[in-house]
């Protein structure tokens, strides 16, 4: 349990639609998930509730695993609160999977050690019915195998300026990816990646450039020579935002 002196904290698991939303970060004029969350955690606690995310989705991204932490005044057992939260989220596209006390010292966004997302591409000529605002659909066929050889150039410690948007606030361009895998399912093309942190629409970056060597438009090495030469004017068009999503982030484990 909790220290006496502290104010309870929560890990929350979060699962999202993003498609309804502004992005994670709350705004004054847009709905965002982070104040759909807050404003139910002011429902349950009584007084306003600061939510701190692991990172920050933009509008239309969606989410499996996105992880924030919460403190409240009231004391309660883990499990309620994810219920009683999912009750004022209620009709929000907003699912609290978990929630787990954390120590007084947690951090959502500081202690994080990894971020995983994949990308969905329907690979097929009808449209989307099902799947609308949820997958990119790309009409012309697409070369999995060469767009996964091409995205292994991206593994490792690299300047990314070429795949940064120009908005992008990190202090550097220089980040590690740990590894990024393209694989076929039907038709549907799954991009997965992971690293410690990425640049502000880093993933899309790669994902629509990745789809200029699945349609032939480009040879396997051009991932490779665009980003050597960290020049954003190279990328390729970014993918939209209904195909990605935060499948999960990382932390060392709890020590007792």
């Amino acid at each position: 349990m909790h220290s006496v002196h502290n104010v309870p904290r929560y890990k929350l698991t979060i699962e999202y639609d993003g498609a309804g939303y502004s992005g994670w970060q709350r705004q004054d004029n847009a709905p965002s998930v982070q104040a759909a969350i807050e404003g139910a955690a002011e429902a349950l606690d009584g007084a306003p509730v600061l939510v701190i995310g692991a990172g920050r989705t933009d509008a239309g991204v969606h989410a499996l695993g996105q992880v924030a932490h919460i403190d409240l005044r009231k004391e309660m057992r883990a499990d309620k609160v994810r219920d009683a939260l999912n009750a004022h989220l209620r009709p929000h596209p907003v699912s609290i999977l978990k929630s787990e006390d954390a120590a007084p010292d947690f951090h959502a966004r500081f202690d994080a050690t990894s971020r995983s997302y994949f990308y969905r591409i329907a690979n097929r000529r009808p449209d989307l019915a099902l799947e609308r605002s949820r997958a990119w659909r790309v009409v012309a066929q697409l070369d999995a195998d060469a767009m996964h050889a091409a995205a292994q150039a991206l593994v490792g410690r690299h300047d990314f300026s070429t795949f940064r948007y120009a908005m992008c606030q990190a202090d550097s361009p220089v980040k590690t990816l740990t590894s990024i895998r393209v694989m076929r399912h039907g038709d549907e093309v799954v991009i997965d990646t992971s690293a410690r942190s990425f640049l502000h629409r880093q993933v899309r970056s790669m994902v629509g450039s990745l789809v200029e060597v699945g349609r032939g438009k480009a040879p396997v090495h051009w991932i490779g020579d665009i980003l050597k030469a960290a020049d954003r004017r190279l990328c390729g068009p970014v993918a939209p935002s209904e195909g990605l999503y935060l499948a999960a982030v990382g932390y060392a484990p709890l020590t007792s």
